[in-house]
């Protein structure tokens, strides 16, 4: 559907395949099967009567009557360690990589949106010095945690062969640092733009139009009227908004441990619509919990984040002025924001204002 040449569409499924392919034999060379340690190391296969004698069962408790205990074997450790090592680090990198992938055959396909009518040099301004503030505060703070959350996930495999052990040591501990204080400057960014943008991006019957044009995207004469704020800037800003929350609320828990009970409360608001989830978690299971939601929903959101500086700056002509000065032309704003446009210059023509319309300039 993508490539209009055949040759094209083969070669790049071809590709697609063997990158995928290589991926999945990488990532599962690492990756932690059958809830064993992770390694090379045998595990509980080095020793099994060893190991049977130690632990009990599958309860996680210990023959040692002593204060360690509890702590000689954690199953849950093991559960953890599984689901991190084995399909959150998997899927998260399909999930990367794929976005990747499509974007580029959506590339190949389209092309840059461009503006059809070409640039009339008439701006307009479509997002304030505050707006912008807020954007950028949230977006460069998102890039960094971005980064480092994902050496922190994928370093020792791809960063950690090319740099060295001591290299790496350095760079990781850096990141640690940064991820944990720049977690702020997001929270207070995520803040800003909520407060700056709710008011427009309350979902309307404009947006179901939208969908069902694609926005456009792949018919260039079909371009569906919006406001302010089309349907797919509308998914992207409540998928930030709530997955920044819910990435926040598991941050600050893990930022200070052992302090917070919020896996068990969302367990029991759960049962409450049908669940029936353990809600008697120890502190260490809610860290452990904390810690994988934080992975998966910090995936997801980078994932959407890679598509939207996509469309943001190479995928579409004149997009990236809209947060660079905060002024963009006339004919872009036309074609994707017609309705907007035309509130801006009823409130100009109001208030007997140029407002925000600004005139080329001679």
């Amino acid at each position: 559907m993508f490539f209009k040449n055949p040759l094209l569409k083969k070669l790049g499924l071809s590709f697609i395949l063997s990158l995928l392919l290589v991926l999945n034999f990488n990532i599962t060379s690492f990756s932690q099967t059958s809830g064993e340690v992770p390694g090379s190391s045998l595990g509980f296969k080095s020793d099994a009567d060893l190991w049977r004698y130690i632990r009990e069962g599958n309860k996680g408790n210990t023959q040692l009557k002593n204060e360690m205990s509890a702590v000689m074997i954690q199953s849950e450790g093991d559960n953890w360690r599984s689901i991190r090592n084995g399909p959150m680090s998997r899927y998260g990198a399909y999930g990367l990589i794929g976005i990747i992938i499509l974007l580029a055959w959506f590339y190949s396909y389209r092309g840059r949106i461009k503006v059809s009518k070409g640039f009339s040099g008439d701006k307009i301004l479509r997002f304030k010095a505050i707006e912008r503030f807020s954007h950028w505060l949230m977006a460069g703070s998102f890039i960094v945690l971005a980064l480092t959350g994902l050496n922190m996930l994928y370093g020792r495999y791809v960063l950690l062969p090319v740099v060295g052990p001591e290299t790496f040591s350095q760079v990781t501990s850096a990141g640690k640092y940064a991820h944990n204080y720049i977690a702020f400057a997001f929270m207070v960014g995520l803040v800003m733009s909520f407060i700056c943008w709710v008011t427009h991006n309350i979902p309307s019957k404009l947006d179901i139009e939208w969908l069902q044009k694609g926005g456009g995207l792949f018919d260039e004469k079909a371009h569906p009227q919006a406001k302010k704020f089309n349907a797919g800037q509308k998914i992207i800003f409540w998928a930030v908004m709530l997955g920044g929350l819910s990435i926040s609320l598991s941050g600050w828990a893990l930022l200070f441990p052992y302090e917070t009970h919020m896996m068990s409360k969302t367990y029991a608001l759960l049962n409450m619509v049908g669940f029936n989830l353990s809600t008697d978690l120890t502190p260490l299971q809610e860290q452990q919990l904390q810690q994988i939601w934080h992975g998966i929903v910090g995936l997801v959101l980078i994932i959407l984040i890679i598509a939207h500086i996509y469309i943001g700056s190479l995928g579409m002509q004149g997009a990236f002025d809209a947060m660079n000065t905060g002024e963009v032309d006339r004919n872009w704003a036309k074609e994707h924001h017609g309705l907007w446009v035309e509130e801006e210059d009823q409130k100009a023509k109001n208030t007997g204002k140029k407002g925000s319309v600004k005139q080329p300039a001679e």
